[in-house]
């Protein structure tokens, strides 16, 4: 088992990012327009009360595999972490277009960082062989994901 949970910044892509910039600003101007004074006090609020129902409405499974994974409970994890794949498996379109459903500038999305965490979760449960497996799965649909092949390495290395 490791030490440590690993956890990666994550990495964005910043075109990803103009229609989040884009959202704001139009509250920007929605909410100036009505109330100089507090207007952007009232779009900020507004932006993130959005964002953050949106992803822990949308994306509570993941939300909930990471807490999971942070504190530990693999097998736990594992299950959620299940939940949020075959929600993004169900509904690939809500993945595809992040930047507008979900305003995420992830590189990755969600699909593929729940397979990453789940493959993770078996690597500290003893389940080597099936982490290896799903690497390689990985590898196979999303093949420049950096975390499955260096993590596929090590587990090879062993």
């Amino acid at each position: 088992m490791a030490p440590g949970v690993p956890f990666n910044r994550t990495q964005r892509i910043w075109w990803y990012m103009i229609p989040q910039i884009a959202f704001l600003v139009a509250l920007f101007y929605l909410f100036s327009t009505q109330d100089e004074t507090f207007g952007m006090i009232y779009a900020i609020v507004v932006y993130y009360f959005i964002v953050y129902f949106l992803r822990g409405v949308i994306a509570y499974d993941h939300r909930k595999g990471v807490a999971l994974l942070k504190s530990r409970e693999y097998d736990g994890a594992i299950r959620t972490f299940q939940k949020s794949v075959d929600f993004f498996t169900r509904n690939s379109w809500i993945d595809k277009y992040r930047p507008i459903t979900l305003l995420s500038a992830s590189k990755k999305c969600y699909r593929e960082m729940g397979l990453c965490n789940i493959a993770f979760c078996y690597t500290q449960t003893q389940k080597g062989a099936e982490a290896k497996k799903l690497y390689e799965e990985i590898l196979n649909e999303y093949p420049e994901n950096d975390i499955a092949y260096s993590a596929l390495n090590t587990l090879r290395s062993v």
